[in-house]
């Protein structure tokens, strides 16, 4: 089993892999079943409307953004600004990293 095809987590940045969003980024926001999860990314897909996915077309980053996961674990749910905060903090390490090579 390969780091990308490992089970997912709430809060876990993915990259999209196949659809119309391919190449963009988003945060796992519920895990239906293991094959299928909810992701969100604060702007397009918002909370209250989020995507359903095949985990297989999902590229699982190593990141999980804290803030989404305590959010959701205490209220259940988490704000679409605070989505678009930890996507945005997680572009910026992509690109330091980036940037270091």
């Amino acid at each position: 089993m390969t780091d990308s095809q490992s089970l997912p987590q709430i809060g876990q940045v993915v990259r999209i892999l196949r659809g119309r969003d391919a190449g963009q980024y988003a945060i796992v926001i519920k895990i239906l079943d293991e094959r299928f999860v909810l992701i969100a990314d604060g702007n397009k897909r918002k909370f209250d409307s989020p995507k359903k996915k095949n985990i297989k077309h999902l590229q699982l980053c190593r990141h999980v953004a804290t803030v989404v996961k305590e959010s959701i674990q205490e209220t259940g749910r988490v704000t679409n600004g605070k989505l678009r905060f930890a996507l945005n903090k997680f572009k910026e390490t992509l690109n330091d990293e980036e940037k270091g090579e």
